[in-house]
Order: C-alpha cells, then structure tokens, then sequence
C-alpha cells in the first residue's frame, strides 16, 4: 500500500490544516491544484500542490529517501515548472516519513556547477508529536513523530481518535492511522489500540487500496507494453494511467493481439 499516495490523499482532503502548519501565518483561501506539469507533462503520483492567494505550496511525501531522478533535482524540476507556469512566489516542502539516516533525507538543497536551489525538509520523527496530536487533520502522522515511548504515543493516537464526534470522519482518520503506523509498528500493536472494522469501514482507507491495485495494474500494463513495442508515446501512457482497473485489465488482454502500436490507439480511443 503506498504510504506516500495516502499522504497526499490526506493533504488534499484536509487541504487548509496543511498549509496553516507548513506557511504558518500567510495562508487564507486555499485550493488543490492540478498534478500534471506543463511542457513535456509530468504526472506527480505523491505531491501536492496547493495555491494560496499569494504562493504556491508544493509538498512531496517520501518514505525512502532514493528516487529516480533524485529528490534535489526533482525538486528543482518542480520548482522551474510551476514557476513558469503560474508567475508566483513557491515554497516547496519535503516530508519524510520513515526514520532514516541517509543524508538525502536531511538535505536541503540542489547544488550543481553554476546552480544553487533551496527547498525545505521535514522529517517527521524528529517532529513534537504534540502539535499532531491536537489536530485531527495531523493526527493520522502523529504515530511517526518523536517520542521516547512509540507504544504510548500510539495509545494516545487512538485515544484521541476516540473523541473525534463525528463517525465518518473518525473513520477515516482511523484508516490513514492504521496505514502510517504500518511504517513503524508491528500490525498485533497497532491491532491492539485501532479496532479493525472501523479503519476498514473508513471511506480513505477503501479508495487508497483501489488507488494502489489502480497503480499496480497500470505498472504491470506498461512493463508489458514497454517490452512488446519498446518506448511508447508518453501521452500514450498518460491517457493509461488514469484508466480504471477494469479498463487497465482488458487493454492488458488485448495486448495478446496487437501487432503494433496503432492497435493500442484505436482501442484507446474506443474507450474514450
């Protein structure tokens, strides 16, 4: 299940409470925009962008501090796109999720030959855990920031999770808790302090496990294509990654009987 895909998820859903805590004091009406870039299009499967009247707010989850291409230049690639794009001031922001010690994770800037970019890093073990606690947006990250006592900060989580009055909103909180305590808790732990049939029931968690069998199908679906025809047109893989599994599933099939990339086209365009 992608970690990274459910913080987003939660960002976007709690989009307001994101920005208070990561532009503290320049924040007022706050939107989600689009995750393709222009130009040669890009498809950002675990960032956010938010705008603000006055700023762009990118955020990247991580929860391993390698990538290909690396986090720096990544970074710098959003950062010259978004620019270009949109005129306005940008502040990017990394998060890693997963206590690590690789210096990537404690970087904080592209540095090349004639080139310097500097973005900002949080990594969320070395966070106070209360400033989570206290805010059901956060609350779902609060098992992986710091504390001297994991088990009961993961006590606390579920407690707090309790209080929450309204059952919808309890739930998904619930299932984006039990996915991030995954990254640091055994499940018989996390079993033992969040009931299973309300993370399940949550809303989130439901829709972020079809969004990663999504994401599975369509990485099967290219691997096959790149090995039956070489490269394909990246529009064309922009147009499949966003089809549901059921589609993904059938283009998978009649892939048996293709002979070339036209094929390909003229189903996609009979799907629509």
């Amino acid at each position: 299940m992608s970690y990274d895909n459910t913080a987003k998820y939660l960002a976007e859903l709690y989009l307001a409470e994101f920005a208070k805590w990561l532009l503290p004091n320049k924040t007022t009406e706050v939107t989600v925009l689009k995750t393709e870039l222009s130009i040669d299009p890009i498809r950002a499967d675990y960032v956010t962008f938010l705008q603000t009247n006055s700023r762009i707010l990118h955020i990247e989850f991580q929860t391993l501090p390698k990538s290909n291409p690396p986090i720096p230049s990544r970074v710098l690639d959003y950062y010259v796109r978004l620019k270009r794009q949109y005129n306005t001031p940008v502040t990017q922001v990394v998060i890693f999720l997963q206590q690590s010690s690789d210096p990537i994770a404690f970087t904080e800037e592209y540095t090349d030959e004639f080139t310097n970019h500097r973005y900002q890093v949080i990594q969320l073990w070395e966070q106070d855990s209360a400033l989570f606690l206290n805010n059901p947006a956060l609350l779902p990250l609060a098992p992986l920031t710091r504390t001297d006592s994991p088990a009961a900060l993961l006590s606390q989580v579920a407690q707090n999770i309790a209080k929450i009055s309204d059952k919808d909103e309890r739930q998904n909180i619930a299932g984006c808790t039990e996915i991030f305590a995954g990254l640091r808790f055994e499940k018989d732990l996390i079993r033992q302090f969040l009931r299973e049939d309300i993370m399940q029931e949550s809303v989130i968690y439901q829709d972020i496990l079809q969004k990663g069998k999504q994401q599975e199908a369509f990485q099967f679906l290219n691997r096959l294509l790149n090995r039956r025809f070489g490269e394909v047109n990246s529009l064309l893989i922009e147009r499949i990654r966003v089809l549901p599994i059921e589609e993904l599933e059938a283009l998978g099939e009649a892939l048996l009987d293709f002979s070339s990339v036209n094929d390909l086209v003229n189903l996609l365009e009979q799907l629509g």
